[in-house]
């Protein structure tokens, strides 16, 4: 049987995005073992099937030298003889670790990120506005290079039973919305004095419950406060493991995110997403697997995108990219549930 390792070492949603590539080359090519080496906690985005192996580390604390790096590579070749390296995150810390294997002899491969298209399209003079090509479909030329080529990625994890979490429904009841309000940098945050309202007036909807999910500890209290304040308002924050909390998503029928994990973890469950963009577009390739543009909520203005992540602080310092109206929001939730 060939052995291949895959790594993807990075933030939640791009490891997210990984999922249904992995699950179709699995599938496609039973013969082949394939090991996929993230994050410890990310365990739960990938499926349990007999050619998949899951490799957890914690990179930040335990391997973010160059002495870590070493180690764990040695730990990966003492534990199994490879064919192939498939680098789906072309970092420098996964650069190295390729490094080491192609000086074992190993065959290595790595996704083609499209750096200088991706910054030229978030340029602030000669913007280069096109549609790039979606992670999911970069993820998939990696494994055609390494001689695993797949069709689309096709693969929906199943919907899961309602988990029992404390203070929360156990049976469905009306229309289940989810809201991430929260992401890692500003650049991709909806004012929460506006989705403050987005929130009231789904949990005002007859039928409809809200589930805050998304965020740390930092966001925890405001989740709460919203919780406190609206019937029908739920908060998961900090109340669940995430395993748990994939499951109480599968359930949903529809999630309103920022451009974040929430909107890949609900993507991996053919949940439809509601999407807000700011700082950041689609057209650098990230928008959830399968979803449609049709709801994505942005504005045109000639300055977007001014960044691929959203860790760019504003050149007029206004973040008027966010100038949504709460109330288009509701509606599109709303028109879309109702379908």
């Amino acid at each position: 049987m060939k052995h291949v390792l895959v790594m993807r070492l990075s933030a939640m949603g791009d490891v997210a995005m990984m999922s249904p590539v992995l699950s179709t080359a699995c599938r496609k090519y039973p013969d082949v073992q394939f090991d996929v080496l993230t994050t410890t906690f990310y365990e739960p985005f990938f499926e349990k099937l007999d050619n998949l192996h899951f490799i957890g580390t914690d990179i930040k604390k335990r391997h973010g030298g160059l002495r870590s790096l070493i180690a764990l590579f040695w730990r990966l070749r003492k534990k199994t003889k490879y064919n192939a390296v498939i680098d789906l995150n072309d970092v420098l810390r996964t650069m190295l670790l390729r490094f080491f294997f192609a000086l074992t002899g190993k065959k290595t491969y790595r996704m083609i990120k499209g750096r200088k298209s991706k910054k030229q399209l978030v340029a602030f003079n000669n913007k280069r506005f096109v549609q790039l090509k979606p992670t999911i479909e970069r993820y998939a030329e990696a494994f055609a290079r390494a001689g695993f080529p797949i069709d689309e990625p096709n693969t929906f994890l199943p919907r899961e039973p309602i988990p029992v979490i404390e203070n929360l429904p156990q049976q469905k009841s009306g229309k289940w919305i989810g809201v991430a309000p929260f992401a890692q940098h500003k650049g991709k945050i909806y004012p929460l004095e506006r989705m403050i309202k987005v929130v009231e007036q789904l949990c005002n909807t007859e039928g409809y419950s809200v589930f805050i999910f998304g965020g740390g500890k930092k966001e925890v209290a405001v989740a709460d406060e919203w919780a406190a304040k609206f019937d029908n308002c739920y908060s998961v924050i900090g109340k669940v493991k995430l395993a748990d909390e994939m499951a109480l998503m599968s359930n949903l029928d529809c999630m309103l995110s920022m451009d974040s994990a929430a909107m890949h973890i609900a993507s991996l469950y053919g949940v439809r997403v509601v999407s807000v963009w700011g700082a950041t577009h689609h057209y650098a390739g990230f928008l959830g697997y399968r979803q449609s543009v049709d709801d994505i909520m942005q504005v045109n203005i000639p300055c977007r995108p001014c960044s691929i992540y959203g860790n760019k602080p504003c050149a007029f310092d206004d973040y008027c990219c966010f100038n949504i109206d709460p109330q288009k929001i509701v509606n599109k939730i709303i028109g879309n549930t109702d379908k």
